[in-house]
């Protein structure tokens, strides 16, 4: 075996089911029993059972938290000739589902401290086409959301939340998703609340808004064939509703061990070689834990050499990307700096307190 190829000591993350293991077993056996695997009572009791957890009226499952942004936009009648104004650092799927919508992603730079949309820059970007602002709640921490609505306001914009990576997090005490118009949210595995494959959700108090996803994400029918408008096939499955329903029991325990070893690594970190960006919201659930040094290749080769695994979130800036060429993108210069420096420490409930403390070691013994 390579050294590329020996199992860290630390890895990145832990996707196999764990003290989970019992329920989703059981929500398996529950769908396979049922016979039932397409828009059923699972999907229907998760979606419910999701809007009520995150505080908002209405949730509807779709296939993948891409779509979820995608099908918002088309909601909302936004599409070719509107511009969507968003962040350049982020996955890119965020501005691809802008540009699936028809419309075109409008990059604004990040704060430096905050790295989630600068309401300033936002607002400077504002043309006569503009027609939304879409933060995305970055690495689990909420966007400055008063600014953004300020922003809004002023222009009468709407706000769509991109919430793929902040389940049941909150701004200044508001749940993300009750903010804006919409939000979305993605169930990818790795998520805070991760399915065994893809899966999303709209998450909206507009009844009539959610009424329109559901037919649109199902072929826009209104019924058994008969397709009121143009639609998609988007569609949470049985399985993977079963098994978000399973482990959403689970996830403020899961939140709460998050923001344990985030703290962990804030004290560890202080005085270090590297830089972690400000907790401005109590709110945070730490998808990620990001750290800035302008020595990565040193720092990942430092952590690997102690067995803990790093990953980089995200190396590229949206705008730099070859697929968004078409848009013209405007160059966003702290974005690309936070590219060239950002990456990201293991952050995941099952990371026991030896681990945890192991990879707060190795971080801020770095360059000493």
């Amino acid at each position: 075996m390579s050294p590329d190829r020996v199992p860290a000591a630390v890895p990145f993350n832990a996707l196999k089911p764990a003290e989970d293991a019992a329920a989703v077993k059981a929500a398996i056996d529950r769908v396979l029993a049922s016979g039932w695997f397409v828009l059923g009572p699972e999907v229907e009791a998760f979606e419910r059972e999701f809007a009520a957890a995150s505080r908002v009226p209405h949730a509807v499952g779709v296939g993948t938290g891409t779509d979820a942004i995608t099908l918002i936009f088309r909601a909302l009648d936004i599409g070719p000739g509107d511009e969507v104004i968003t962040t350049p650092l982020s996955a890119a799927y965020s501005a691809l589902a802008i540009m699936m919508a028809g419309a075109r992603p409008v990059f604004a730079d990040i704060d430096p401290e905050r790295l989630t949309l600068d309401p300033r820059a936002a607002e400077a970007a504002v043309t006569s086409r503009t027609r939304a602002i879409m933060p995305v709640h970055l690495y689990g921490q909420a966007a400055d959301m008063r600014a953004i609505e300020a922003v809004a306001a002023r222009h009468n914009l709407a706000i769509v939340e991109d919430a793929a990576q902040a389940h049941l997090a909150t701004a200044e005490a508001r749940p993300v998703g009750t903010i804006g118009v919409a939000a979305a949210t993605s169930f990818y595995p790795t998520k805070n609340l991760g399915a065994a494959g893809d899966g999303g959700a709209v998450l909206t108090r507009d009844a009539a808004l959610a009424a329109r996803v559901k037919r649109l994400r199902n072929g826009g029918q209104t019924s058994r064939y008969h397709h009121e408008e143009f639609g998609v096939n988007t569609r949470l499955d049985e399985m993977q509703a079963a098994i978000l329903r399973a482990r959403l029991s689970f996830l403020p325990a899961w939140t709460a061990k998050r923001r344990a070893i985030a703290a962990r690594y804030r004290g560890a970190l202080q005085g270090a070689r590297v830089r972690v960006p400000t907790e401005f919201d109590a709110g945070h659930v730490y998808h990620l834990f990001p750290v800035l040094t302008a020595e990565r290749d040193r720092f990942q080769s430092h952590m690997k050499a102690r067995g803990i695994e790093t990953l980089i979130h995200y190396p590229v800036a949206i705008p730099r990307q070859p697929a968004l060429a078409s848009c013209s993108p405007a160059v966003c210069p702290i974005a690309d700096h936070v590219c060239s420096q950002v990456v990201s420490l293991p952050m995941y409930p099952g990371l026991s307190e030896t681990a945890a403390a192991a990879v707060a070691e190795a971080a801020s013994t770095f360059g000493r």
